[in-house]
């Protein structure tokens, strides 16, 4: 049998090598010669008779030789055209010095098969369009960059900032914050009255400060206490109930350590069993139908004052303090939206700390908000610090005037607003 154009293979087992077998047929059906490949070159023809081909496969030796190949030729041309260049003389010795312009050397290169393999073709990238595209869809302007600062530069090499997607993680939260939103529903509650929220809201920060709890599970708190009162009529002596039960649900969500039924037992003075908390929370989640993650004003809060320049922790304590006398007052609540009432508390905040100018570029741009649209909801929040002295529910006011939140809550209140 003729075995021309077989490959063997040199590393076959002996019991395929061994016996009668022949070689075409443990081989030859299964594999291909070389040339079948598409993997050679070939010579192109001269003087009207194409070149044999040649039997050598396009490996990177060979493209590294193509190369030298087309760096030769272009020193060659070069060499060609210096010897055209007219010879000047020196005045000092029968010396020559061949000299060549600028431009016949650019256009040497640029006929040089070698300098067109480096070119490479500029544009914008898809990302560049996508986000191009999700800012004009969010609503965006673009504006002058001078006037804007990058609050996110400094974090640039912090990879818990995600300073490649925080752009379009708030325009996320801004386009999905009313979902969390509730309406006013007091009239939907017939034993309840606002005076009556405020004062488990008040508790309920009293809880949260004792339990050494993170920021989040309080604003996540106050968020599913009004969400589930919108949705489902409670009897007064369930209120503190519903409260309770609301922070085990955003304790379980924000924190690493959780506090446990029988903390929430203890610190109720024992006024709910085990069993009613834990039905009471399996309520909550089923009617609000397990919706957790929801754009609370917390995460616009610390985005806003990361906008507010200088950035001190005088400035972060006062505007927290102004967004708490929010959460607690109910109407403030009902007629802000999260991130109004973040961006009002900065306003108030830097009212208060008399920084200037009050609003900036900067603030603007990343708020999406202008000063005379946070005018009535910043008159709301002064209004209460000029209260809270004198206020009977005085746990956001014990709060921010310890010497730990930088006592804040004393600070004489804004007059211009």
């Amino acid at each position: 049998m003729d075995n021309k154009g077989v490959v063997v293979p040199h590393n076959l087992p002996r019991g395929e090598m061994g016996g009668k077998q022949k070689i075409g047929q443990a081989v030859g059906k299964n594999r291909r010669v070389l040339g079948d490949i598409g993997n050679l070159v070939t010579a192109p023809a001269v003087g009207g008779k194409p070149k044999p081909q040649i039997t050598r496969p396009a490996t990177r030796s060979f493209c590294a030789q193509l190369l030298a190949n087309a760096q030769a030729e272009k020193n060659k041309k070069l060499a060609e055209v210096v010897k055209k260049v007219p010879v000047k003389k020196k005045a000092s010795d029968n010396e020559t010095v061949n000299v060549i312009s600028p431009d016949e050397v650019k256009a040497i290169e640029e006929e040089s098969p070698l300098s067109r393999r480096k070119t490479k073709k500029t544009g914008k990238t898809l990302t560049s369009t996508l986000t191009a595209r999700s800012k004009a869809a969010c609503g965006l302007s673009n504006r002058p960059k001078n006037e804007i600062d990058d609050i996110d530069a400094a974090d640039a090499d912090n990879h818990l900032a995600a300073v490649e997607y925080v752009e379009d993680i708030y325009n996320f939260y801004k386009l999905t914050e009313d979902e969390g939103r509730v309406n006013d529903y007091m009239d939907f509650q017939p034993e309840l009255n606002h005076k009556m929220r405020a004062i488990l809201v008040d508790w309920l920060i009293e809880v949260h400060r004792k339990f050494d709890l993170m920021p989040e599970s309080l604003y996540l708190t106050i968020n599913l206490l009004d969400r589930f009162l919108s949705v489902k009529t409670v009897p007064r002596r369930e209120l503190q109930l519903v409260g309770i039960s609301s922070m085990l649900i955003a304790c379980k969500y924000e924190e690493i350590w959780a506090p446990e039924v029988n903390d929430f037992i203890h610190i109720s003075d024992n006024a709910y069993a085990r069993d009613q908390i834990l039905q009471m929370e399996k309520a909550i989640l089923g009617k609000l139908e397990w919706y957790l993650t929801v754009p609370t004003p917390y995460v616009f809060l610390v985005r806003y004052i990361k906008a507010s320049s200088p950035n001190d922790q005088e400035m972060e304590n006062m505007a927290f303090f102004f967004a708490e006398l929010g959460l607690m007052n109910y109407q403030t609540t009902i007629a802000c939206c999260p991130s109004m009432l973040a961006a009002s508390s900065v306003y108030a905040a830097r009212r208060t700390l008399n920084k200037s100018p009050v609003w900036t570029q900067t603030l603007q741009h990343y708020t999406g908000y202008s000063e005379d649209q946070l005018m009535e909801c910043t008159k709301q929040l002064v209004s209460y610090h000029l209260g809270a002295a004198e206020n009977k529910l005085k746990a956001i006011y014990r709060k921010f005037s310890s010497p730990d939140r930088g006592a804040v809550a004393l600070f004489p209140p804004a007059t211009s607003c």
